[in-house]
C-alpha cells in the first residue's frame, strides 16, 4: 500500500508517518497543503491520498475533486477533525472514497484503509448513520439508476468490485476499450456524477450495488 498525507500541520503529518510506516505502510510523499497534495498525487500515483480539509492554498475539498476527475485510480479519504454534515457531503460528492475523523483507533484506521484498498467506501459508523439518513431524505436512487442498461449495471458492478481499469473492463466483458468509454460516459450522465470515483461510492452508499470484495 502506497499512501501520501496531505495535511498542514507538521507533527501530525511526523506521527501519521511513523504510524503508517510502523505497520509496513509506504508513504511516498507529504503535503503541506492542497495544491502539492495534487501535483504530488499526479507525480506519485499513490494508492491512497489521506486528504485534511483546512489547508491553504487550496482546500482539501477542492484537492479531493481535481484528484478524483484526473486520477481515478488514486483513492482519496478524508482524514479530518471535522464531523460537521456539510463537509462529510460535500466530500463524498466530491469523490472522496472515505471519510475519517483523526480520534478514532490505529486498528481502526488501519481496517479502514484496507477496505479502500478493496474498493469499499469508509465512514465512521456514526458518520454513515448521517449519510444514511441525509441520502433517506432525498430523491430516491432507483429513478437515475433505472435508466441503466444492463450492460452498464454490468460495468457499474465490476467498478465496485475494484476493476476499475478501461482495459481490464473490456477484458473482462469482451468489449473494446472504446466501447467501455462510451458505456461509463453514459453511466456517469444519468447519474449526473463526474467521475468513476464518484459512481463507485453513490453505487454502494445507495445500495444501487452490492460490495462482493475484490475480484478473483
Amino acid at each position: 500500500m502506497r499512501v501520501l498525507i496531505a495535511d498542514d500541520h507538521a507533527l501530525f503529518r511526523d506521527g501519521l508517518r511513523s504510524l503508517l510506516e510502523a505497520r509496513g505502510v509506504e508513504v511516498v510523499g507529504e503535503a503541506k497543503n492542497g495544491r502539492e497534495a495534487i501535483e504530488l498525487a499526479r507525480r506519485h500515483r499513490p494508492d491512497i491520498v489521506l486528504m485534511d480539509l483546512t489547508m491553504p492554498e487550496v482546500d482539501g475539498l477542492t484537492a479531493t475533486r481535481l484528484v478524483a476527475t484526473e486520477l481515478p485510480d488514486v483513492r482519496v479519504v478524508i482524514l479530518t477533525a471535522s464531523d460537521d454534515e456539510a463537509d462529510l457531503f460535500e466530500a463524498i460528492k466530491s469523490g472522496a472514497q472515505g471519510y475519517l475523523l483523526k480520534n478514532l483507533e490505529a486498528d481502526e484506521f488501519f481496517q479502514a484503509l484496507e477496505s479502500v484498498m478493496a474498493g469499499e467506501p469508509v465512514l465512521t459508523p456514526r458518520l454513515a448513520r448521517r449519510l444514511l439518513q441525509e441520502l433517506a431524505q432525498g430523491p430516491s436512487a432507483q429513478e437515475p439508476a433505472a435508466a441503466l442498461t444492463d450492460r452498464e449495471r454490468e460495468i457499474l458492478e465490476l467498478l465496485v468490485q475494484g476493476v476499475t481499469s478501461n482495459r481490464e473492463l473490456a477484458d473482462r466483458l469482451f468489449i473494446s476499450e472504446n466501447t467501455v468509454k462510451y458505456h461509463l460516459k453514459n453511466i456517469m450522465a444519468k447519474l449526473h456524477l463526474e467521475n468513476r470515483a464518484q459512481v463507485i461510492a453513490y453505487a454502494l452508499r445507495t445500495g444501487l450495488v452490492k460490495p462482493a470484495g475484490p475480484p478473483s
